[in-house]
């Protein structure tokens, strides 16, 4: 029974440490993002989003939130006759419509970076990963759709491992790696990798500022 114990510990320790560092670095991107501060760039570093195609979904769920909140609370108060009840409804409601917008604010002020050095690939607050130019073969653009909502996803191919960053299920940039590299990556970067994909919203030009890397056009599956 202790042994059952020890694991249950050992397994759920790490999850909530990863959970309560991913709600700090939310409510840290909202406090950020708010501010209006220009990102913190490098000399001849350009920015390339991901938020566009999960934009109008985010939206949407923003907007329902805030409708919801007044909604709930006039049902809270004239139908459960504990009056703590109307704050606690109230909190965790506009508790959810902040958690929402950082992380709208987490996605816009984390943005994947081209640099001189290499290319930085990005995902809100929670994924960051870089890879020198030395290390990349060729970039090209290939818009796919994945079968799972993850953010990050493993597949093989053959004798090769690939790993793709996804934002609503899609990627637009693949970089197929001169060797394989490990990524530190949440459930995916534990083997060798020998193919990044990614998701940016202007894919032409991220290749066009790849800093001589050879890139390429093919067609979306």
């Amino acid at each position: 029974m202790s042994d059952t114990k020890a694991t249950t510990r050992a397994r759920v320790g790490p999850l909530l440490r990863r959970a309560a560092q991913a709600e700090a670095a939310t409510w840290r991107s909202l406090y950020v993002w708010a501010r209006r501060r220009p990102l913190p760039l490098a000399p001849g570093d350009e920015p390339f989003g991901y938020l566009g195609v999960v934009k109008p979904i985010l939206g949407i769920f923003i907007g329902l939130s805030v409708v919801e909140i007044p909604i709930f609370d006039v049902i809270v108060t004239h139908v459960v006759p504990w009056r703590p009840a109307r704050w606690i409804v109230l909190g965790l409601g506009i508790w959810g419509l902040l958690w929402m917008i950082g992380l709208y604010a987490s996605m816009t002020i984390h943005p994947h970076v081209v640099g001189d050095r290499g290319l930085r690939v990005r995902l809100s607050s929670g994924i960051d990963v870089f890879v020198p130019w030395t290390d990349v073969e060729a970039l090209r653009k290939r818009y796919r759709s994945l079968p799972s909502s993850r953010s990050v996803q493993v597949e093989q191919e053959g004798d090769r491992r690939v790993v793709s960053v996804s934002v609503g299920s899609q990627t637009s940039i693949d970089v197929l790696l001169r060797r394989p590299m490990t990524f530190d990556l949440p459930k995916g970067g534990s083997v060798p990798t020998n193919e990044l994909r990614l998701y940016a919203d202007d894919p032409d030009g991220l290749l066009r500022s790849a800093r001589g890397t050879p890139t390429t056009n093919t067609v979306s599956r």
